[in-house]
């Protein structure tokens, strides 16, 4: 039967570990609210997130591809809905509260802007002299601030630990408040302390690296599929080399479509039992017993094995030279950044011509308010929509076409 890293649990047995968030102790929401009779605080908090503008934009922002390359590849969504399934596993597994990992999971890419990474470093430099651009603090923004979907309050409204795991989910960020992008967060935390100086829930921890796994995994599998290598050029590769022998081993007859899929299958396995090892190991040197033991941690308690990691940054190298920098990609990357940087310049010389909800919030005087708000316009766009009011925008003989 399949066990917890302590070696003594059954997965059946869901009485939470001591180091496990308890939604019965929630410390609670900014803006108090009758608790619900169907949900603990933390389902409560997922289900918020899920019926977001910002979730439901994510079906059309890429991630290495622009969403209208393909159906099959991969979107901000169903890259979400990938983690918050590993996530939910590994918390099982380990006896954590699977509502607060998935939460984190599925909250933890709502900031990115259209076009990926790509998008990310263009609004980055568009706002170099206006506070900069960081997609987790856009994230932390659209759950406190951008979303309006309540009359009580801007935001979301989550409860504190949600809040908490968002914006530590990969360690402590007290380093990063100098940062002027992190600005929103080190004045939320003032009003509300986040303890933004100790290492976030195992809840947290676990949607991390369940980000990781399912990236890796995912990139693999799309590369594939777009041509930008082959399952021959990933035999030399670790991890993902040996799978692929393994799997052909035990399916000789097996065409090449079911066997990158089952290859992926087992390297997502392999990932997983890893980082269940290598987290049971470090909970029990580190003599962890209690939450706060979590939150006071000199390191990730979430982790993979010494091994896993040097396989891992062979693959990611791999990827970086035949995936991320493939000139398709490149010219991609290229097309986005530009489409991106003539808007923002326009719409910050011309705030008129934004909709009237965002040209009302770019009306200010203070040239960074304005910045501001012509930024949070462009970062909520998908794909297509970005792609589409560049064209109306800057194509003379469809001006008209609104």
């Amino acid at each position: 039967m399949p066990v917890t890293p302590s070696g003594s649990t059954p997965l059946t047995d869901r009485r939470l570990s001591p180091y496990a968030l308890d939604a019965a102790n929630t410390l609670g929401r900014r803006v108090p609210e009758p608790a619900s009779r169907t949900r603990t605080a933390f389902a409560r908090d997922r289900d918020r997130i899920i019926h977001s503008t910002a979730f439901r934009r994510l079906k059309e922002k890429t991630q290495v591809f622009v969403a209208h390359e393909g159906d099959h590849y991969r979107t901000r969504l169903t890259h979400s809905l990938e983690v918050a399934q590993i996530a939910r596993s590994l918390a099982h597994a380990l006896r954590l509260d699977t509502d607060l990992a998935e939460a984190v999971a599925l909250a933890h890419d709502l900031g990115h802007p259209p076009f990926g990474h790509a998008g990310e470093d263009e609004l980055q430099a568009c706002m170099a002299p206006w506070g900069g651009f960081d997609h987790n603090v856009q994230t932390f923004r659209v759950i406190t601030r951008l979303e309006e979907r309540y009359p009580d309050f801007l935001g979301l409204n989550l409860s504190w630990e949600t809040l908490e795991a968002v914006i530590k989910h990969n360690g402590p960020v007290d380093g990063m408040l100098d940062r002027p992008s992190w600005k929103p967060v080190a004045e939320f935390s003032k009003d509300w302390d986040l303890r933004l100086d100790s290492f976030a829930s195992l809840e947290a921890q676990v949607a991390a690296i369940a980000d990781d796994i399912a990236y890796n995994n995912h990139d693999v599998d799309d590369g594939v599929q777009a041509g930008l290598f082959t399952l021959e050029d990933l035999m030399e590769v670790p991890l993902i080399g040996p799978i692929l022998k393994g799997t052909r081993d035990d399916w000789p007859d097996l065409d090449a479509r079911m066997i990158r899929l089952e290859a992926v299958r087992r390297m997502i396995g392999a990932m997983i039992e890893d980082v269940l090892a290598e987290t049971g190991r470090r909970l029990k040197a580190d003599g962890i017993e209690t939450v706060e033991d979590v939150r006071t941690a000199k390191r990730m308690l979430v982790a993979f094995s010494p091994d896993m990691l040097a396989d891992l940054g062979a693959l990611r190298r791999f990827l970086f030279t035949r995936m991320y920098r493939h000139y398709r990609v490149n010219r991609t990357r290229s097309q986005a950044r530009r489409i991106l940087s003539e808007m923002f310049q326009l719409f910050l010389a011309e705030p008129d011509i934004l909709p009237p909800e965002w040209a009302e919030r770019a009306s200010s005087g203070d040239p960074a308010r304005r910045a501001r708000a012509v930024c949070d316009y462009i970062a909520g766009m998908t794909d297509r929509y970005a792609i589409e009011e560049h064209r109306k925008l800057f194509t003379l003989d469809l001006a008209l076409d609104l």
